[in-house]
C-alpha cells in the first residue's frame, strides 16, 4: 500500500522545562544526561549579567567539571566555532551547556557537530547535511526571541565569504532546553524589544510557510498572540515578571512552529545582512517585516487574512488590498511605539551593497519555504524599499 508522503507532517522539538527558576535544575538534568566534564558556551554580556557564573557553580558545586568557553560574538563566526571544538576535544569534554542568547547557542550546535562529524562547520551548511548526532546540549535562553533552545536551525557567519549560513538538521535539536523568563531582566530594552520582534517574525514566517501545517498553526497564531499582547507592555514596565513570562512562551511557540515549519524571505535577507554587514538580527527582521508581507500577500491572503484577524483589523469583509495596507501600518505603528522604526541607510547599508545582498539572499534555505517564488531581482526591490 502506497503513501502520498505529500501530505505527512512531522513535527520534532526537544524535552524542555518552562517556569522562572528552571534554570537552576541544571545539574539534575546534567546528572540524568550522565555528563560528565561539560563545555559551558557563553558570550562575555552574559558572564557579566551573572547568569553563566550561577549555572558554572551549580554545575561545580554537583561535582562536574566545567571548561567555559566564552569567545562568541553576535553573528558568530566559523572560527569561533571551530576553536571551540577544538577546545572541546583538547579538554575532553563530552557535552555542552549553553547559557545565553542564540548566537551562543547557535555556536553551542555548531561545536558539537564538528566535534562529532570532523568536519569543518561550513561544509554543513543546508538541509540534512550533519550525519552523526552531536554530544549531548543543554541550553538555557537568556533571550525571548531566537529560539535556538527548541529549534533545528543553526546560522553561522561565513567570514571569507561574508555571508551566513543556514545547517537545517535534526542533529542541531538541543537535547534539553530550561526556559526560566528570570534571565531576559538583564537584557536591555533595545536586545528585548528586537528579540521580540525576530521571535513575531518567527510566528508570521512559520504561518504563511508552504511547509505549515496544523501542528505549526497553532503554535504561530498563539506566539503573534502573546508577543503582540505583551511586548508593548514590557516595553512600558522592563521588569515587569508577568508580561517577561509571557514574552518567554510567545518566542518558545513562535521557535517550535518556526523549527517545523521553517521560515521564508525575511529571514534569508536578515541572514543576507548579518553575513555582509554583521548588522543585528532582530533589527533586520524588523525592517524587513512589512515590505516582505507586501510583496508576498497575493500569494497567501488567506493566511495573511488570519493574522489580521487576530491583531483585530477587521479582515473579514475588506478586500486584499485594505488587509495589506492595515497589515503594513499596524506594524509601522508598533514599531514606532517601541522605537525601533528605522530604515537600513541608518545602520550604514548602502545602494551599492544591494546587488551583493541580493544574491547571497537568494541561495538561502529559508526561501524556499517563502510562499511567494522570489528571485535575485524581487529581493532587490526589497532592499531598496527598505533603505
Amino acid at each position: 500500500m502506497s503513501v502520498d508522503t505529500s501530505r505527512l507532517r512531522k513535527f520534532v522539538a526537544p524535552e524542555y522545562i518552562y517556569g522562572i527558576g528552571s534554570r537552576k535544575l541544571i545539574a539534575q538534568y546534567a546528572k540524568n544526561y550522565a555528563l560528565n566534564k561539560i563545555m559551558l558556551v557563553t558570550d562575555q554580556g552574559v558572564i557579566d549579567a551573572g547568569w553563566s557564573r550561577e549555572v558554572e557553580k551549580i554545575l561545580t558545586d554537583a561535582g562536574f567539571e566545567v571548561v567555559m568557553y566564552s569567545d562568541v560574538s553576535p553573528n558568530p563566526r566559523d572560527f569561533q566555532v571551530m576553536n571551540g571544538a577544538e577546545i572541546f576535544t583538547q579538554n575532553g569534554c563530552d557535552s555542552l551547556v549553553a547559557v545565553g542568547g542564540g548566537s551562543v547557542m547557535d555556536c553551542a550546535k555548531g561545536i558539537g557537530i564538528v566535534v562529532s562529524n570532523q568536519k569543518h562547520i561550513l561544509e554543513f551548511e543546508g538541509v540534512d547535511k550533519v550525519e552523526i548526532p552531536a554530544p549531548p546540549l543543554l541550553c538555557i535562553p537568556t533571550t525571548a526571541g531566537t529560539s535556538a533552545d527548541v529549534s533545528q536551525f543553526c546560522i553561522i557567519t561565513d567570514t571569507k565569504r561574508l555571508v551566513k549560513i543556514a545547517i537545517v538538521s535534526k542533529m542541531t535539536i538541543p537535547d534539553l532546553a530550561l526556559i526560566d523568563p528570570e534571565t531576559t531582566l538583564s537584557m536591555p530594552l533595545t536586545l528585548t524589544v528586537e528579540t521580540g520582534l525576530d521571535a513575531l517574525t518567527h510566528a508570521i514566517e512559520a504561518f504563511v510557510s508552504n511547509a505549515h501545517s496544523p501542528m505549526t498553526d497553532v503554535n504561530s497564531l498563539e506566539a503573534i498572540r502573546l508577543i503582540i499582547d505583551n511586548l508593548p507592555k514590557i516595553h512600558e514596565n522592563p521588569e515587569d515578571m508577568k508580561y517577561r513570562e509571557n514574552m518567554m512562551l510567545g518566542s518558545l511557540y513562535a521557535g517550535l512552529a518556526f523549527s517545523n515549519a521553517s521560515l521564508g524571505a525575511v529571514h534569508a535577507m536578515a541572514h543576507s545582512l548579518g553575513g555582509l554587514k554583521d548588522l543585528p538580527h532582530g533589527l533586520c527582521n524588523t525592517i524587513l517585516l512589512d515590505k516582505v508581507i507586501n510583496y508576498n500577500f497575493d500569494s497567501a491572503s488567506d493566511r495573511y487574512r488570519k493574522i489580521a484577524d487576530l491583531l483585530n483589523l477587521n479582515a473579514t469583509q475588506a478586500g486584499d488590498s485594505f488587509v495589506r495596507d492595515d497589515m503594513k501600518r499596524f506594524l509601522k505603528d508598533l514599531k514606532q511605539s517601541l522605537d525601533v522604526d528605522k530604515k537600513l541607510s541608518e545602520l550604514g547599508l548602502l545602494d551599492t551593497d544591494i546587488p551583493q545582498l541580493s544574491q547571497n539572499a537568494s541561495f538561502d534555505a529559508c526561501l524556499v519555504t517563502n510562499p511567494k517564488k522570489l528571485n535575485a531581482l524581487d529581493l532587490e526591490r526589497i532592499y531598496e524599499q527598505s533603505i
